[in-house]
This record gives C-alpha cells, sequence and structure tokens, in this order.
C-alpha cells in the first residue's frame, strides 16, 4: 500500500498567523485522530486569501474518507469551493531527500 499525499486549499479571508492558531488549535489536535492520519503542514496566504494544507496518509482510501470528513466540515463554515489533489509518493526517493513518511 502506497501512502497517499493531499493538498487542499479553498478561499479564505482570515483570521491568519498567530490568530489563526488561537483558534483553530482543537481542529488541529482532532486531524491527529483521523485514521491514515501521519502529518499535514498548514499553509495559508494572506495576501492570497487562500488557506489550506498538505497532508499525508497511510493510503488513497484513507485520504479520500479524509477529504468527505473535511468537505462537509468546510461547507459548515461556508466554504463551497475546495480543491483537492492527490498523490502517489515516491518511498525511495523522498527519503534520499529527507523527507519524513512517518509519524
Amino acid at each position: 500500500m502506497s501512502k497517499t499525499l493531499l493538498q487542499i486549499h479553498f478561499k479564505f479571508s482570515g483570521p491568519f498567523g498567530e490568530e489563526m492558531t488561537q483558534q483553530l488549535v482543537g481542529l488541529a489536535e482532532s486531524i491527529n485522530e483521523e485514521p491514515g492520519f501521519i502529518w499535514k503542514i498548514w499553509t495559508e496566504s494572506e495576501k492570497n486569501q487562500q488557506a489550506g494544507g498538505i497532508y499525508l496518509f497511510e493510503s488513497e482510501e484513507t485520504a479520500q474518507a479524509y477529504i468527505k470528513k473535511h468537505t462537509a466540515r468546510l461547507k459548515n463554515l461556508g466554504v463551497d469551493e475546495v480543491t483537492f489533489t492527490l498523490f502517489g509518493v515516491n518511498d525511495a526517493l523522498t527519503k534520499i531527500n529527507h523527507g519524513n513518511l512517518c509519524r
């Protein structure tokens, strides 16, 4: 089973930076409990009014399940358009470049 990288981004008007951290720490902690979740890099661009993240999951199936859950969560927050892209991971080349593929 190959690990799956998930890229998500969407329009977001803030908050950004420290205020975003304070407001979303509970969400960040809950993401750690998602089945198949390995890690997330949070992304934000106040300039472009976007936010999102890069995630690593154990499999495409667990990434797809997270997409379904996160889409519903974002809809409840008023975010209707979300871009999701899934990528397979080349473990051998990633390790050469010091990529962390585990928790």
